[in-house]
């Protein structure tokens, strides 16, 4: 039986290429994707502004252990190409950075 970890993955990119009529239907939504909306969720949550020049997806991804970071990236980048082509939008390259939450360190202050 293989060990799951749980990662927080942001995937970040920049928009390539909108038309008219995507670049319209974003700004439409950009309240509904700004700073207080950001969410680590299984399916995601696609942040950006009204510049339209940068976006980042934040996902929670459960995987196991043995795979590692690179796979959650991985995993978590896939997702984000499946969101982008089905909202219609080009966009560059994507980066992801990745934080396991089973090993990460809390500090917690002295009382």
């Amino acid at each position: 039986m293989s060990i799951q970890h749980t990662y927080r993955v942001i995937v970040r990119g920049t928009w390539q290429g909108l038309t008219g009529d995507v670049r319209e239907r974003l700004l439409a939504d950009v309240d509904r994707h700004g700073p207080a909306q950001m969410r680590f969720t299984p399916e995601g949550s696609l942040t950006y502004d009204p510049t339209l020049k940068h976006f980042s997806f934040r996902y929670v991804v459960v995987s196991d252990a043995a795979d590692g970071e690179e796979m959650a990236g991985a995993l978590a980048e896939e997702q984000a190409e499946t969101a982008l082509k089905a909202l219609g939008t080009g966009h560059g390259e994507l980066r992801s950075s990745v934080t396991d939450m089973d090993t990460m360190k809390i500090n917690r202050k002295g009382r």
